[in-house]
């Protein structure tokens, strides 16, 4: 025999410098991958904590409302002149003069305020919607006729937002000497043993600066503007001089339109130099005395139950008007009266100072309780942001949801069903499931297009009821079903279906008694998930009206209804600073419907779950 000497195989292969710097490698690209992906991760929950957070933190204020408490009786003369009974006397209750009773309730709180401005003031407090609320409340309970009853009424949103401290934050000093009082109404003289009004001189002496500096900011770029127009007006003077006959009485017509704009800058001007020179006075006057106005922070006294308003400041003197009348006159000792300062200025808020002084007196009085908001959670669409709310859209959204899943779900598992287990494989299955594959894809805002054209001009269905928007959303979430409830379908191990061919069952049998059953739970997790999309979607409800106004929740799936998407949609667009808060607490509420329709989803899918 012949000996074969085989090749030499190196024993460190795995142990020499380069394999042990591919190892390092494999071990720096395994590290830099994961570090990666949890980066991934902390920046995705990050984003989400940041969305979470700023959305619950607006909503939070809208989910209380501040309401007013009226103890009233109810007289008889009044509510029941005539002594009806059974129908008549809910019709002679609903035609009681509500708004004159609340009105008068709220007089008897500041009977001090009898001219006209303090009652508008005091009735502006109160939102227009309560006077409906006592009506609605006394026409359900009649027997309260003849007895006294203590209402709740909501307050109107601004003075809402000034409780919760989001429209006009106000500090509060405490008087440091004693503080004398001139009279209880009218114009009166405060006069302190201690120079407690030094201060406030400083303060707005610091807020007339601010505002000089910005006056001349806007002087210096009007200045610049007037400047540039009278180059412009001269360049194009000796364009007329030099133009022809036919376009020279263009360019004249140029002249005279910037001639008039350069002459109303120059008014502009010549009015903001004069308010300049008028707060340098004010400014170099502000150490001694000052006189206040709508431009700068309100200082309220809250002195013996009242509240004044001061108009001029010295040093340790003030005059004011009296908002809220105190109980005496005289002199009050250190520490038990306050000064209120409002930074905000009168004409950059919602909110009167004659108003603001009402309500603080009624905090102080118990006279205001801070509830959860009935009319947000009852409510539908106002124009009053205290009185809107979601309900009409919950239940809007509901049934057009319900719509939604009668129509799109024994639609779309059938065709699944069919497609996967009885459609011939041919040229026109083919065409069918790429058609299904890309309508899923097709923007939500065509199906409502498609809605409006069909539906509405054709079919002649209700604008804006939940059945129209059943239909639209069933279209567009039908693709959906299919292709998911096909996935689920093919998931299915083969085995189960020759399993029970081979014991004998028909081909219809084995689909419908084995193998849909297990292909149930992921049926249901996409129908879910696609009701889901579909409550999200504002587009194609836009496009085929449900923008209605609607105040009652609906009846049936063809009254009028709005959605919540369409909801958030619209109070987003309206400029009240009470709907920001709405909004977002709308949001929350779309978001907690989101999460019960997922968890029903795990519910189902845990529930039809099979092992093989």
């Amino acid at each position: 025999m012949t000996d074969v000497s085989l090749p030499r195989i190196a024993t460190d292969l795995h142990t020499n410098d380069q394999a042990k710097g591919r190892l390092k490698a494999r071990y720096r690209s395994e590290f830099i991958f994961q570090a990666l992906g949890l980066g991934a991760l902390l920046i995705a929950a990050g984003f989400l904590v940041i969305f979470l957070s700023t959305i619950i933190t607006q909503a939070i204020p809208a989910f209380t409302q501040n309401y007013v408490k009226l103890t009233i009786e109810l007289k008889p003369e009044t509510f029941n002149p005539q002594n009806a009974t059974g129908a008549d006397l809910v019709k002679a209750i609903d035609t009681a003069n509500f708004d004159g009773i609340t009105a008068a309730a709220m007089r008897t709180f500041f009977p001090g305020a009898t001219d006209r401005a303090a009652r508008r003031a005091l009735g502006n407090v109160l939102s227009s919607g309560a006077p409906t609320s006592m009506r609605r409340q006394v026409v359900a309970n009649p027997s309260w006729i003849g007895t006294t009853q203590t209402f709740y009424l909501p307050l109107d949103d601004n003075a809402d937002l000034f409780l919760k401290g989001l429209l006009a934050p106000t500090d509060t000093m405490k008087g440091a000497g004693d503080l004398s009082l001139s009279g209880t109404s009218g114009q009166v003289q405060l006069t302190a043993t201690a120079s407690n009004f030094q201060p406030l001189l400083a303060a707005i002496k610091a807020q007339l600066i601010t505002v000089r500096d910005t006056l001349q900011r806007d002087l210096a770029g009007r200045e610049r503007v007037t400047a540039g127009l009278e180059r412009d007006i001269a360049a194009l003077v000796r364009s007329v001089e030099a133009a022809g006959p036919a376009d020279r009485e263009r360019l004249q017509g140029r002249v005279e339109s910037e001639r008039r704009q350069l002459a109303s800058n120059q008014n502009d001007v010549a009015q903001m130099r004069q308010r300049l020179e008028q707060l340098n006075q004010r400014i170099a006057g502000a150490d001694a005395s000052e006189s206040l106005d709508n431009t700068v922070a309100s200082y309220f006294v809250k002195i013996n139950g009242g509240i004044i308003k001061l108009a001029r400041i010295e040093a340790s003197s003030a005059t004011g008007e009296v908002l809220v009348a105190p109980t005496s006159a005289g002199t009050a000792a250190a520490g038990t009266w306050e000064i209120v300062r409002i930074a905000q200025a009168e004409t950059n808020r919602r909110l009167p100072d004659r108003e603001i002084a009402f309500l603080m007196a009624m905090k102080e009085r118990g006279l205001v309780e801070q509830r959860i908001s009935r009319e947000f959670f009852l409510g539908g669409a106002s124009r009053e942001a205290e009185l809107a709310g979601v309900w009409v859209a919950i239940v809007g959204s509901f049934l057009t949801l319900l719509i939604t899943l009668g129509l799109s779900f024994p639609i779309g598992v059938a065709a699944a069903v069919y497609l996967e287990e009885f459609a011939p494989k041919n040229r026109f299955t083919e065409i069918i499931e790429v058609n299904i594959n890309n309508l899923a894809a097709v923007p939500s805002i065509i199906y409502g297009l498609l809605g409006l054209a069909v539906f509405l001009n054709v079919f002649g269905m209700p604008r804006s009821a939940p059945v129209v928007g059943g239909f639209v959303l069933a279209l567009m979430t039908l693709p959906i079903i299919i292709i998911a409830s096909r996935a689920a379908i093919r998931a299915v191990p083969p085995s189960v279906k020759e399993a029970a061919l081979g014991v004998g069952a028909s081909h219809q049998q084995a689909v419908f008694h084995h193998v849909l059953p297990l292909a149930m739970p992921g049926i249901l997790t996409g129908t879910i998930l696609g009701m889901a999309h579909a409550l999200g979607e504002t587009a194609p409800l836009l496009m085929i009206g449900m923008v209605a106004f609607v105040v009652d929740a609906p009846n049936s799936i063809t009254d009028a209804a709005t959605l919540l998407p369409v909801q958030i949609f619209m109070w987003a667009d309206f400029p009240e600073q009470a709907f920001q808060s709405k909004t977002a607490a709308a949001i929350v509420v779309l978001l907690v419907f989101l999460i019960l329709m997922n968890a029903v989803a795990v519910f189902l899918r845990k529930k039809f779950e099979r092992r093989w």
